[in-house]
């Protein structure tokens, strides 16, 4: 058994990570380049949202037994073993696309078990960040671990678009192997410290220890809270982010759309940066509350400007304190929660997080076009009334909702501040590491 006393620091963690977003961004590259030849091949909106539904369910709905076994096994080989299994996926439909044998049944099968590798990984990785960095440099490990979405959302995308008119998918897919290769090389050079695991976790069933991920979150008042928040607010989040272009769509081009989610990326770029120097504020929920609170405040601006540079500078300040309040809130629970439990405590944490995912897929198409835009059609009883001040159109509906997202966010989040048991826990609980 490896120490379990001593952390390696950031020398250890830093090419840990650096390998884990290098290999995030070629898991991006190859999710674009498969969302784009499903869509091609199919023409089916419907098709393309199941692929992204299929690489996503299977993770969530196994990570309360995903936790529990990533907590009796060593990390860093589950770690190993998941992109290992991944980078094997990745080849599978790589040759299969290569001499044209993929069908779609092929997507959905090796996706759902990329998914249930994904859904090992994921939580082994988040619960040995507490055993390699000392607390102090929690905040600004997770700073740099926003690289990671930071990378999929500005980079990967720009990227995968260029390489597929040089190098096709199946190149593409190539990258994304070589890039698990580097990310599995890097884990086999370090070593990782284990927590110790008590006598009584070690006698209990796999069952009950899946089920422990959600008795430890709910007897701590304040960390449900928090759960609670960030559940909801996600649905907020993810209902922005895809009827926004849509919305933008209605009255702009696709370049001026391009532009306006560059600042987008920009913004995350930036607060990311802003994160791994600075670490966060010493109250870690002061910075989830406030950045929050910024994050909803700029989504109500995105529905109220209607100039497309207003809306840029919104979506840029939409999108600047997301690695800050997912630094802050990530470093909280990092701290406070036994390191021999974050496997199940994270990933039963990422599961009712994500689990508001599946709805924004089923309702924002039904909420946009047949609530949302009628509303300020031309002639319509609201565009007449309140047309002069907030614009008609069916945009104008859309940026309604979009409003509306960004409203209940602050709402949800004052609320949540004044729970004492939010606001205190830092000082309530005491630390684990």
């Amino acid at each position: 058994m490896q120490p379990t006393t001593t952390r390696g620091g950031m020398s250890i963690f830093l090419p840990v990570a650096i390998g884990q977003i290098i290999s995030v961004t070629g898991s991006a590259l190859t999710g674009f380049a498969l969302g784009a030849w499903v869509y091609r091949e199919t023409h089916s909106t419907t098709q393309y949202a199941l692929i992204l539904l299929v690489a996503m369910l299977p993770a969530l709905a196994i990570a309360p037994l995903a936790g529990a076994l990533v907590d009796r096994w060593d990390r860093r080989w589950v770690m190993i073993l998941s992109d290992t299994g991944a980078a094997i996926c990745t080849a599978i439909l790589a040759i299969l696309i290569y001499f044209g044998q993929l069908e779609i049944w092929h997507i959905y099968l090796v996706l759902m078990v990329s998914s249930v590798m994904r859904g090992f990984q994921t939580p082994a990785y988040f619960a040995s960040v507490s055993l390699l960095v000392p607390k102090e440099q929690l905040g600004r490990a997770n700073g740099i671990l926003q690289f990671e979405t930071t990378s999929r959302y500005l980079l990967s995308p720009v990227l995968a678009g260029w390489l597929m008119d040089r190098i096709g998918v199946p190149g593409v897919m190539a990258i994304d192997f070589a890039t698990f290769f580097i990310a599995v090389s890097v884990m086999l050079a370090v070593r990782f410290p284990r927590p110790k695991t008590s006598a009584a976790s070690a006698k209990r069933s796999l069952l009950r220890e899946a089920a422990y991920g959600w008795q430890y979150i709910s007897e701590i008042p304040g960390f449900l809270a928090l759960m609670i928040l960030f559940a909801l607010s996600n649905y907020a989040n993810l209902m922005t982010d895809t009827v926004l272009p849509p919305m933008l769509l209605d009255f702009t081009s696709p370049s001026v759309l391009g532009t306006v989610l560059s600042a987008g990326g920009l913004g995350m770029l930036a607060g990311t940066l802003v994160m791994s120097a600075w670490g966060g504020p010493k109250r870690r929920i002061y910075g989830v509350l406030l950045f929050k609170l910024l994050a909803g405040t700029a989504i109500m601006c995105i529905g109220m400007f209607q100039p497309i540079l207003l809306i840029a500078l919104a979506v840029f300040a939409y999108y600047f304190p997301f690695p800050i309040v997912n630094g802050c809130d990530q470093a909280i629970w990092q701290s406070k929660v036994p390191a021999e439990v974050q496997g199940r405590v994270f990933a039963t944490k990422r599961m009712i997080a994500s689990s508001m995912i599946p709805l924004v897929y089923l309702t924002a198409g039904p909420l946009s076009d047949h609530v949302f835009k009628p509303l300020f059609r031309e002639g319509s009883a609201l565009a007449t009334t309140f047309g002069p001040a907030w614009g008609s159109g069916t945009a104008r509906g859309v940026a309604l909702l979009i409003f509306l997202m960004g409203l209940s966010i602050v709402v949800m989040t004052l609320a949540t501040a004044l729970n004492p048991r939010v606001r205190n826990l830092e000082h309530e609980l005491p630390d684990a590491v």
